[in-house]
């Protein structure tokens, strides 16, 4: 197993002429492949920079690249509009839809003494490493995976084989690995590169995908002085070490600290990438270990119209509501439709606030009787917005009449922590 292509540092920049050039160089020294599969993220990682490479790859391999599937995960298949803004190169009729629920196979299950042991105990069964079928039917002599190394809420830090076993998964591993991190508890997840779910994951791709010819590119990505989001680092491998060394480059480029616990919090979800409360959630659980007890995040949702991105999912969570851990563990107990469902269950820990702090969200698809029915509170989005004006407002510290907040401009390129929450 080898490491490629490393190269990455908090001040490094990478360019679409440097991209280019470095796919020529490392796939040519792999040798001429006939039938090539590229899994590239989803829309909700758009600023991941894997749409590009995904073109580059296919421009490098041309007619050999048979078919390109997006990592969905759980998440709604990509509108034509996305894939056209995405991987503006792609032909469509290369674009596979990963179906999680029906289109998978199990390759194998982690045995429940290592899941055990790996959660302290807290799962205690073995876990199935699924894939989607087309993956798994060996006629791609090469599958590259491509995406972003970044603080994550179920994985601690995204990508590498995650878009494998849950970007290509299926139900049953998708489910319990959410719930695994959950339960485990997230602010001992987030940020860390290493933790349960990542080593059952790896002992999946050790003991199980031996003959999987994957190939993984990963980026991780920041932003320069002029507020332009740029690749701060590309690492290109079928190890670990691989991403592991991009997973140490996140935490110094990604984990923003900040030495005063802000009473307020704005977070804003750009409306042609956040759709739904389960991907819009970033904005609270990536914030979460900074804002102060008691204190308020207001969440700028234009682009919310849903909270699930599966019609299953969206019916639990306005049946349950985001609840604290502890009444969601006794919803899991006690109800057959959360029971099985567990990514769901792991959604509605991972979108509370556990009473800490007031969770406010500002929509104009969504109604105020929908939002507070799950927990929330409501504010109208142009009376938000108005307060609030995203155009004139510094990332970090600003302030109002009200006093000082704080403002995240993206939620999903990072962790934003208070000090004392970051803990070896």
């Amino acid at each position: 197993m080898t490491t490629f292509f490393s190269e990455g540092s908090p001040q490094t920049e990478i360019h679409s002429k440097d991209l280019r050039e470095i796919i020529s160089s490392v796939f040519s020294e792999m040798g001429n492949r006939r039938q090539v599969m590229a899994l590239p993220p989803d829309f909700t990682r758009f600023p991941s920079r894997a749409g590009e490479i995904t073109c580059l790859l296919h421009e490098y391999y041309g007619e050999a690249m048979t078919d390109v599937m997006p990592a969905l995960g759980t998440h709604f298949a990509m509108p034509d509009w996305q894939l056209k803004k995405m991987f503006p190169t792609i032909p469509k009729d290369l674009i596979r839809i990963h179906d999680w629920r029906n289109d998978v196979t199990t390759i194998g299950e982690v045995p429940a003494d290592f899941v055990s042991k790996v959660t302290n105990g807290i799962w205690n069964k073995p876990w199935k490493a699924q894939l989607n079928r087309l993956l798994w039917t060996q006629q791609h002599d090469l599958i590259v995976s491509i995406g972003q190394v970044v603080p994550h809420e179920v994985i601690g830090m995204a990508n590498y084989n995650k878009n494998i076993f849950v970007g290509t998964g299926g139900a049953d591993g998708i489910n319990e690995s959410h719930f695994i991190s959950a339960a485990f508890g997230m602010e001992r997840v987030m940020g860390r590169a290493d933790n349960p779910l990542r080593q059952i994951l790896n002992y999946a791709q050790d003991h199980f995908c031996q003959a999987l010819p994957v190939v993984y590119i990963l980026t991780v990505i920041g932003e320069n002085v002029q507020g332009q989001q740029v690749i701060r680092g590309l690492f290109i491998g079928d190890d670990h070490d691989c991403f592991y060394k991009a997973a140490d480059l996140s935490a110094e480029v990604n984990i923003n600290i900040v030495d005063e616990r802000p009473d307020r919090v704005v977070a804003w979800l750009d409306p042609e990438e956040f759709h739904s409360t389960w991907i819009g959630n970033k904005s609270v659980y990536r914030t979460r270990m900074m804002i102060n007890d008691g204190g308020e995040l207001t969440v700028l949702a234009k682009g919310v119209k849903t909270f699930g991105e599966d019609p299953e999912i969206d019916r639990l969570i306005r049946k349950y509501g985001y609840r604290t851990t502890q009444e969601v563990m006794q919803f899991v107990e006690k109800t057959d439709d959360l029971k099985c469902n567990l990514s769901a269950a792991a959604h509605l820990i991972h979108g509370s606030s556990e009473n800490r702090f007031e969770i406010r969200y500002a929509t104009e698809n969504i109604s105020s009787e929908e939002i507070e029915s799950v927990g929330y509170s409501h504010m109208d989005y142009s009376a938000a917005a108005a307060q609030y004006p995203v155009d004139t407002l510094s990332d970090g510290w600003n302030e109002d009449s009200q006093g000082r907040f704080y403002f995240v401009r993206n939620p999903a390129l990072g962790l934003w922590a208070h000090r004392s929450a970051i803990k070896p």
